[in-house]
């Protein structure tokens, strides 16, 4: 991965980028207020250097900076698959927020895991201790880092993020749990 996140570039296109720092779109979006909706999308073949021209020319590297500093950042949130294999079979497990949909929740989870949806997002901001461990995960770690963004946006600081998602989980350390292919995957 390493040699990737080196070779990203002007001329690397964005699907790319986001391979490379899954935390890219939301970096952007905060900084710049690029990709959050459709008036500042951008498509996965457009270049780095094409989205800063048409975005009142801002400058490339310091645009491409800025994402490396903030995937700096992320990675202090995630935890692999193997650290939190270790919090779970600890005495005070973290709280497990399954972001999938209902249907992939429904067909293979994490066990105590919780669907996250919007009741249970109102009752973590109004109830938990927000000083608790809670992991968050999605079906490959794409999504997973926005969730706990969010979440510690709102406070919480002891949120993290599993890296590569229940997938990785799935087969770094429970092989049990079944591997699945989304057809319009995160």
């Amino acid at each position: 991965m390493t040699d990737t996140l080196q070779t990203i570039g002007p001329e690397s296109t964005m699907a790319e980028l986001l391979g490379a720092f899954p935390g890219a779109r939301r970096a952007l979006f905060a900084q710049y207020h690029i990709g959050g909706c459709s008036s500042c999308a951008f498509s996965p073949e457009e270049t780095v250097a094409q989205l800063c021209a048409r975005n009142e020319d801002l400058p490339v590297e310091e645009v491409l900076q800025h994402v490396r500093d903030t995937h700096d950042e992320d990675a202090q949130i995630l935890i692999s698959p193997q650290a939190l294999s270790t919090m779970l079979a600890s005495d005070k497990p973290p709280r497990l927020l399954d972001i999938r949909t209902r249907e992939e929740f429904d067909a293979v989870r994490l066990e105590g895991a919780e669907l996250f949806t919007q009741d249970l997002v109102q009752d973590a901001f109004a109830n938990w201790d927000n000083t608790a461990p809670v992991v968050i995960y999605d079906h490959t770690g794409t999504r997973c880092l926005d969730a706990a963004a969010y979440f510690i946006g709102h406070g919480f600081d002891a949120v993290s993020a599993l890296e590569g998602g229940i997938d990785a989980y799935s087969q770094q350390v429970d092989s049990s749990l079944s591997r699945y292919r989304v057809e319009m995957d995160e």
